[in-house]
């Protein structure tokens, strides 16, 4: 039986152990490798969209295919009573700056295209949220008349992990943890169309921050993460061998073998 052999079968629970750091270290690192991958592929493609012509709601039938990542105009007027805030999104914060973590809403509102009977739910942007209450919305201001909206087309504005399902309540203000098309054609019966719209235009003084970060955000972050990951996986391999390796040197000159 060579040395190797030895390091196994006499340190069972020891190899056992390792395996799992081993595993569990390798494992995280790849799953982090794979995120930063797919955020690559996710900028390069919206990077390709974006370049396309811009879509216009008001005149083109637009489809969740079509509309996804592309650059999309329309005009109409805000419901403002139907308005939707998203609670636990952090601050927009847009690359090589660093993340203050600080929680806040993101503003769904519904724009009834003009000329029209549709509506277009329209992410109109961040607003920081009171701390102290939950229920005080931060002030932003809207238009009472129609306004031109442009921004990029997405089939949800993020989701965030939530506890069960939430009752279909229409109280007001309405606060919720995620956004579902499909329940707010249900609650209206309205024509809807199926996608939102991000808007991009960040020189607005409506109070609401839409300094959108790239998808490649935070792809260095997943590389320094998987780094992590391995480097334990790494020493959990090079902590069974040292030890055991310590510890066969050991019975070796009590058995009064030459190591």
């Amino acid at each position: 039986m060579n040395i190797f052999s030895s390091l196994i079968t006499s340190r069972m629970v020891a190899t056992l152990s390792a395996l799992v750091v081993i595993g569990i270290g390798c494992s995280a690192g790849i799953w982090q490798l794979n995120r930063a991958e797919q955020k690559i592929r996710l900028g390069e493609s919206l990077a390709i969209k974006l370049a396309m012509p811009i879509l216009n709601a008001n005149t083109t039938d637009l489809s969740l295919e079509l509309a996804t990542e592309r650059r999309i105009t329309v005009r109409g007027r805000f419901l403002v009573e139907e308005a939707v805030w998203l609670e636990n999104r952090p601050r927009p914060i847009p690359e090589g700056i660093a993340n203050s973590a600080q929680a806040g809403f993101y503003l769904m509102m519904p724009l009834l295209l003009e000329d029209q009977k549709k509506v277009l739910w329209i992410n109109r942007g961040w607003a920081p949220r009171n701390n102290l209450n939950r229920v005080e919305l931060p002030p932003i201001s809207t238009p009472e008349s129609a306004v031109v909206i442009d921004g990029v087309g997405f089939s949800h504005p993020g989701k965030v992990y939530e506890l069960g399902q939430q009752a279909e309540v229409m109280s007001k203000p309405r606060i919720e943890q995620n956004f579902d098309l499909s329940k707010e054609t249900k609650l209206h019966s309205w024509n809807q169309l199926p996608f939102i719209v991000r808007e991009s235009s960040s020189n607005k003084s409506d109070g609401l921050v839409r300094n959108w970060p790239l998808p490649t955000n935070g792809v260095d972050r997943h590389y320094a993460y998987a780094f992590q990951w391995f480097a334990l996986a790494l020493s959990g391999f090079l902590f069974w061998l040292i030890t055991g390796f310590l510890k066969y040197r050991r019975e070796r000159v009590v058995n009064g073998d030459r190591v």
